[in-house]
């Protein structure tokens, strides 16, 4: 199936698709700031992690579903050209997500990951919260 807007257009759409300050990081960040957590944002660590907890030793990632696979996610949807393009681009994300947790856990770092649909659920921000704080 052929691409419904021209390549002009669709470059044009695809380099509006931010990598900071998304909703779901926004809404991740408010939340454990009303928690009462400090953070430092996207800290020269590997992988950047969107949240950086000093005093915890934490660094949060906040994943788009569809960027980086979340499995099992109704937002993990494959687009309908160029799948081989797409197959490949996914598995280098995740390829990369990988390296840079194991890199941060070698400089002793504690990494978690919240997803973009969990951002949409208090309880999952709660258990966040709590599992940060060690509690």
């Amino acid at each position: 199936m052929a691409d419904v807007v021209d390549k002009e257009t669709r470059s044009r759409m695809m380099s509006g698709i931010r990598g900071k300050n998304t909703k779901p990081e926004l809404t991740v960040r408010s939340f454990l700031h009303r928690a009462g957590l400090r953070f430092r944002l996207h800290a020269k660590l590997p992988g950047k992690p969107d949240l950086v907890l000093p005093k915890y030793r934490t660094a949060v990632f906040v994943h788009g579903c569809f960027w980086h696979r979340h499995k099992g996610c109704p937002k993990t949807t494959s687009p309908q050209t160029r799948h081989g393009w797409w197959a490949e681009k996914f598995e280098s994300n995740i390829a990369r997500d990988r390296r840079n947790v194991i890199a941060l856990r070698k400089l002793g770092w504690r990494v978690m990951t919240i997803w973009e649909c969990e951002t949409q659920k208090p309880h999952k921000l709660e258990r966040l919260a709590k599992k940060i704080m060690g509690t």
